[in-house]
């Protein structure tokens, strides 16, 4: 096949991108849904050749960008206070799962060896950050729950990957030491963490002297890939390391960056991670053809395999389950505790937190990497892919149902912040005080009336509505009505005066910036 071939192939999945979105908001799925099974049908048409995707190529072109964008948002004093919990998932629960799967694999089929099971469990064990992402981002659950889950998806990527690696250099050399074990591993997450630190500081410091808009945002993204390869080629964790710096640069954005590069960074990140997001599910429906001809020509038949599957996908599923209910039972002993009540959770919410574990690109990747010289490699792909069919299909489509039938409520944030009107009587006192400087002149005669009658008049109300537990709905609404009106209608002035010929194509474009910003603010502040 020539290059042309496969440009008008990828040109085929962005227009299939579209149509499977489309779909998925009328039959009301998760789009990941949509799109795995949209990319398995497009797998079987004919006249296409089977698709042999690199596991390393996927892994460095996918993950480190989806990864630093759940890293950026992450809020650092919620990730800081539910740390431990967040490792207990995303450390605790994926070697439980790794343990398990290895030991039901080996009780029901003996011939396999040892390190062959654990690999096959670290590999189906991670929970995958693009899966929870995909997924999450369209359900409301508390805030403690989202922080745990998107926490975990973030990290729990390194203690698959290293896990994994560990299983399969032992199955081809045939030597293990616990102690280089858990050295390997300090070393990995350790050394992660400093070298994603090291980019985060040096882009702290260079991207001040950057004055150009596309220089910013290109400086910004670029390391969330420079920190997984230069990872991966030092011995490091890539993940670690990538996680740590999209942290560091999510923190310290808003000092280092300009209003202009935030806005224009937002929209360029925004578009592209949709379209990495739906290219890995498409991708993974894909491979289904190569998983189907492989197993085909396999030695043992469908059959053989099927109860292996099964057993596999019920141990991690239940596991998950196991770990989680008595994670949080223990928790549940420390509620005499005051500073511990982070800790705590409800039944409702541990089951939830154990039905989302849907799993996805890392799974498939560290399955196709394994090599072919590996004994039940066959199985190791059967069991990726049918563990991500159904944990994305069946816990990724019931999600939300589940939450609705639990009757778990979205709760925006802890109590320990403030809420939107004590921020804005906050903001726009500091504002009004500011403006009552500026506005006078050396005489004491106001030379900025109408500033100093806006910014006073929004500091009163605001300071009026401060004890709300959320800013009235009505009155809101009605007062950005009447915005968007006016930006609608200077936009139409405005349009007419450049058909008219009138004001020049500059002119125009720079003034319906400003309308357009204008109208994002309402839009925004509105609701």
């Amino acid at each position: 096949m020539t290059n042309e071939f496969y440009f008008n192939l990828i040109l085929l999945f962005l227009v299939a991108i579209i149509g499977l979105e489309l779909v998925a908001k009328k039959l009301r799925l998760p789009p990941a849904v949509a799109q795995l099974v949209g990319g398995a049908i497009i797998a079987f048409l004919p006249g296409l050749p089977a698709f042999e995707i690199d596991p390393a190529l996927v892994l460095v072109v996918f993950l480190p960008p989806l990864l630093m964008d759940g890293a950026y948002f992450t809020v650092w004093h919620e990730f800081r206070r539910h740390l431990t919990g967040i490792l207990l998932l995303a450390i605790g629960a994926v070697m439980f799962t790794t343990l398990v799967v290895g030991l039901a694999l080996h009780a029901w089929n003996p011939s396999l060896p040892w390190a062959v099971c654990f690999a096959l469990g670290a590999i189906v064990s991670p929970p995958d950050a693009i899966a929870a992402k995909a997924v999450l981002q369209r359900v409301a659950l508390p805030r403690k729950l989202m922080v745990l889950l998107e926490g975990e998806s973030l990290l729990n990527d390194a203690t698959g990957l290293v896990l994994y690696k560990f299983s399969i250099a032992v199955v081809l050399t045939g030597v293990f030491s616990m102690q280089s074990a858990l050295g390997d591993f300090v070393l990995l997450s350790v050394g992660g963490v400093l070298l994603g630190a090291a980019f985060g500081y040096l882009v702290y410091k260079i991207i001040g002297y950057l004055e150009d808009t596309a220089l910013m945002i290109l400086a910004s993204a670029l390391p969330g890939w420079i920190c997984y390869v230069v990872g991966e080629h030092l011995g490091v964790s890539g993940v670690i390391a990538t996680v740590t710096y999209g942290m560091m640069l999510g923190w310290y954005q808003h000092e280092i960056m300009t209003a202009t590069a935030r806005r224009r960074g937002s929209a360029f990140w925004e578009i592209m991670i949709f379209i990495l997001e739906s290219l890995v599910f498409i991708l993974i429906g894909l491979s289904l053809r190569g998983v189907w001809e492989r197993i085909e020509h396999a030695e043992k038949s469908w059959a053989a395999y099927s109860v292996e599957v099964l057993l596999v996908l019920g141990v991690v599923i239940i596991s998950r389950f196991v770990w989680i209910f008595a994670v949080d039972a223990i928790a549940r002993l420390f509620k005499q505790h005051p500073q511990k009540t982070h800790l705590q959770t409800n039944w409702r919410e541990s089951f939830i937190k154990s039905w989302a574990g849907m799993r996805g690109v890392v799974t498939l990747a560290a399955a196709l990497a394994v090599p072919a010289q590996v004994p039940g490699r066959d199985l190791m792909l059967l069991c990726a892919f049918a563990v991500i069919l159904v944990t994305v299909l069946v816990q990724g489509t019931s999600i939300g149902w589940l939450i609705r039938v639990l009757k778990i409520k979205h709760v925006a944030h802890e109590q320990m912040y403030l809420n939107e009107p004590q921020t804005w009587a906050k903001l726009e006192a500091v504002q009004f005080e500011v403006v009552k400087q500026l506005a006078h002149d050396e005489t004491g005669e106001v030379i900025h009336p109408r500033l100093l009658e806006q910014y006073g008049y929004r500091a009163n109300l605001s300071h009026t509505l401060k004890d709300a537990h959320a800013l009235p709905a009505d009155v809101r609404k009605a007062h950005f009505d009447v915005v968007l009106a006016a930006v609608a209608a200077g936009r139409e002035e405005l349009l007419r005066l450049h058909r008219s010929g009138q004001i020049h194509d500059e002119l125009l474009h720079m003034m319906e910036r400003d309308l357009d910003i204008q109208e994002i603010a309402a839009l925004h502040t509105r609701g």
